[in-house]
């Protein structure tokens, strides 16, 4: 008898169906096929042991297992569950007249008990698109799923569960993800973040971090030991705004892929920070993986998030030359022999580096380095990169007076406040656009949604001429100048209780968008 069961293979953030075919029939032996790998292989030895602690066997004929289509691999133990439900049905050991409604994934335990598997919000997602009723997954996976509307998915223990379902005898309503209470982890930031208010002085990069925060600009904190990078960069995650459901769903569904979104009920609505170690492989950062089994790196993990790079100067340079294309493109193309994917990455970048090896560049005569190694130092940072960073802070030591009086320091709230409301004005800029802030902008959205004034055009074209812009940072200074008319609006609606709507871009706001730029100076790198 032939039957057929309905997983599904994770390519990227996708997922694409996979047909568990059962034949049982006269003859000895069980043999599987479809390109498996070892852990699919494997399954067999514990099919039958999960069988056999249910009361049930794998009959003494010629069983066939075919994994479809053929010339796909599939890897992972979630195949499990369908092959041990396809050889349920084939030998007639129960009726499931319910099984080709629902895709199911599981990993079986030697005691018929169902382990979580990766992937299981584009299995979902893949469920809704080919018209199946809903999805059977583990109940740690599909807690993931929990606000999923359109489709019914059933969180289920252990093998006895699912056949309860399938038969259509039970009470499967009790196996909704969406009849579970609600568990898992607070919303709240996820690291220990410092206040605004706790960080003594630094009021310009505090300016310059809530400009980037408010329109997702690449930044760059630029100073000697103790002048406070690490601490800004940990407070951007107390002033950025929880993520929108269209944000959240991509960034859940990259953790979901990389095995990290379960023990979650729902999506994640807080913004990943990620702070790799500066020797992070080329392949922990970008993403790889061998053969089909390409894993997001932490460019993606940083999804609608933080990116904070320590020691940026000390990262290898083929690690940090590789973030060119995703900082452009906002996706980054994993390439193998057999098998290409394509990964969403559109974060913040926050970088933080000293200016040179002995830290104190500066800072009076305190610089031991020579001219020489001072160029060596910042020069591994290219001007391609530094062209893709919009806001170039350079912090000094904080002084002496403000760190033993403490003057009073405008708190996170308030800063997220005014960030909240510019990305308001962006959301609604951009709806319909499939992007959320200016720092996304195309070229020709630019053009459309930031069109100057004669004034406006002749302080862009002095400034360029000044300083030697390239194309490129002309596009990222008009993106900022919008971003910090954005906050400009976002100020006036905190002011006067009022919602905010924003104005044209005038020459003060290009003026101090090209002022964060100063490593584009010449004069400025001449001399380090």
């Amino acid at each position: 008898m032939l039957t057929n069961i309905y997983g599904a293979k994770c390519i990227g953030i996708d997922a694409v169906p996979v047909t568990v075919e059962v034949d049982i029939s006269t003859g000895i032996g069980i043999h599987l096929v479809g390109l498996a790998d070892a852990a699919v292989k494997e399954s067999l030895l514990r099919i039958m042991t999960a069988l056999q602690s249910v009361g049930m066997r794998i009959p003494g004929k010629k069983t066939v297992i075919n994994l479809a289509p053929a010339d796909m691999h599939k890897q992972g133990s979630g195949y499990d569950l369908p092959i041990a439900l396809g050889i349920i049905a084939a030998s007639g050991q129960r009726e499931l007249p319910l099984l080709d409604k629902y895709i199911i994934m599981g990993e079986l335990g030697l005691d018929g008990s169902v382990r979580e598997v990766p992937g299981a919000l584009p299995i979902v997602e893949l469920a809704l698109r080919e018209g199946f009723e809903g999805c059977i997954l583990p109940r740690t996976s599909a807690l993931e799923a929990a606000e999923y509307e359109k489709t019914t998915v059933y969180a289920v223990d252990k093998l006895e569960d699912v056949l309860c379902i399938l038969s259509g005898q039970g009470d499967k309503e009790s196996f909704d993800v969406r009849n579970i209470p609600l568990q898992g982890e607070e919303e709240g930031p996820g690291i220990d973040y410092m206040d605004f208010s706790e960080i003594i002085g630094q009021e310009g990069a505090k300016r310059g971090v809530e400009i980037a925060c408010a329109g997702s600009h690449n930044l760059i904190m630029i100073g000697s030991p103790g002048s406070g990078k690490s601490s800004l960069a940990k407070a951007i995650a107390g002033i950025l705004p929880p993520m929108e459901m269209d944000e959240a769903i991509i960034t859940s569904k990259i953790y979901s892929v990389a095995g990290k979104g379960g023990l979650r009920y729902g999506m994640s609505r807080r913004r990943p920070f990620r702070s790799p170690h500066y020797s992070a492989s080329l392949a922990a950062i970008v993403g790889g993986g061998g053969g089909d089994n390409i894993l997001p790196g932490e460019v993606s993990l940083a999804q609608n998030g933080i990116l904070f790079l320590d020691e940026f100067a000390q990262i290898p340079k083929t690690v940090a030359e590789a973030l060119r294309g995703p900082l452009e493109d906002r996706q980054v193309t994993i390439s193998r022999l057999r098998s290409r994917v394509v990964y969403p990455c559109s974060f913040m970048l926050v970088a933080a580096t000293n200016p040179c090896p002995c830290g104190y560049y500066g800072e009076a005569d305190r610089c031991t380095c020579t001219v020489a190694q001072r160029n060596s130092y910042l020069g591994r940072l290219s001007g391609p990169i530094m062209d893709r960073i919009d806001v170039q802070l350079w912090l000094h030591p904080v002084d002496a007076g403000k760190l033993v009086n403490r003057p009073r320091a405008e708190s996170s709230a308030a800063v997220a406040e005014r960030v909240r409301l510019a990305r308001e004005i962006q959301k609604e800029r951009f709806r319909g656009e499939g992007i959320f802030t200016n720092a996304e902008m195309s070229t020709k959205m630019m053009n459309e949604l930031c069109p100057l004034d004669p004034a406006c055009k002749d302080t862009m074209e002095k400034i360029i001429y000044r300083m030697g812009l390239s194309a490129r940072a002309y596009s990222r200074v008009i993106r900022m100048a919008r971003t910090i008319g954005d906050l400009r609006a976002a100020s006036m609606a905190v002011s006067h209780g009022c919602t905010p709507s924003a104005g044209p871009i005038i020459p003060a706001y290009i003026a101090e968008a090209a002022g964060y730029r100063f490593l584009d100076r010449a004069e400025m790198m001449s001399g380090l």
